[in-house]
């Protein structure tokens, strides 16, 4: 088996730039560094990072807690994934063969799916919605999964909001992934205000005002019964875990040592061009919009 040192070096490698045509080539690459890590003995899930169609480290780190948790049901949901070339469950879904449900508030990419040429070989519903919190509980009822295996949520807006309204009783997700915006720091537990019609780029030109605070999905996610075990080194997901799944190999984390602060660098001026923006230009670029305190209830300024 490889060393961690040299499985991080080859997963870095190997991650496939965005003109890669060969699915089958990517496929195997993916295949190869999911069955290293069953020589690894870290259990920090950032040892486990690659990305074959996630956008950034997360299907490697998936691939390692399927490996490590006892999943009931091989099924995800994952909302807010365009036209699903780049999501954190394709992976999962081509190498490990889980079915799943995916969303995306476009019509135009939910139904290019069909015409894409692995989708006959895979279990895929898929629906084109604007997801809030009034209609995610019908939307989740439409599909009939129980004890799904992973929910990610990444909405870019009211993800907080979203998480809160669902009902889990049935749903009961095994892997929780969130989406958590850096920019608002570790300190306060804070989200957007909720805005049923919440569009990221309308409610402030920098596209930087979006989401929610780690803290705040932490708070929300322990009253759901789900541990945080981790984040992505690249800073916009965190991992939780439904509590009573963690073991030696998937264990709760601090917020400092899930939290990193992102190095991707996506404002935009009035006019929609990239600026660059990094470190606290990014807050300072949004200073003054309001948030919501998710401890007290209370709108805030940021």
């Amino acid at each position: 088996m490889l060393s961690k040192k040299i499985y991080r070096a080859l997963s870095r490698r190997l991650n496939p730039p965005q003109q890669v045509k060969d699915e089958t080539a990517l496929l195997a690459m993916g295949k190869l560094l999911s069955n290293q890590q069953w020589g690894m003995t870290s259990t920090s899930i950032n040892d486990y990072e690659f990305r074959i169609f996630s956008q950034f480290g997360d299907d490697g780190i998936i691939q390692y807690l399927i490996k490590h948790l006892e999943i009931k049901n091989k099924t995800f949901v994952e909302f807010g994934v365009e036209d699903y070339k780049e999501s954190n469950t394709r992976f999962l879904m081509m190498n490990n063969l889980w079915s799943g449900f995916v969303m995306d508030g476009s019509a135009t990419y939910m139904n290019s799916l069909p015409m894409q040429p692995w989708y006959w070989k895979h279990q895929l519903q898929h629906k084109a919605a604007f997801i809030t919190c009034e209609n995610i509980n019908d939307l989740m009822a439409e599909v009939g999964f129980s004890d799904l295996g992973l929910l990610h949520i990444d909405i870019d807006g009211n993800d907080y909001h979203v998480l809160e309204a669902m009902d889990f009783s049935k749903l009961n997700p095994a892997i929780l992934i969130m989406e958590y915006n850096s920019v608002f720091g570790i300190e306060r537990a804070i989200s957007i205000p909720y805005k049923a019609d919440f569009f990221r780029t309308a409610a402030h030109h920098s596209n930087l005002y979006f989401g929610a605070s780690i803290s705040a999905l932490k708070h929300l996610a322990d009253k759901k019964g789900y541990a945080l075990i981790g984040g992505n080194l690249d800073g916009n997901n965190a991992y939780f875990v439904r509590k009573d799944l963690l073991n030696s190999k998937v264990k709760a984390c601090s917020l400092e040592d899930a939290y990193r602060e992102s190095q991707f660098m996506e404002s935009r001026d009035e006019t929609g061009k990239l600026t660059y923006l990094r470190g606290p230009e990014r807050l300072q670029e949004i200073r003054g919009m309001e948030v919501l305190n998710v401890l007290t209830d209370q709108i805030e300024e940021l």
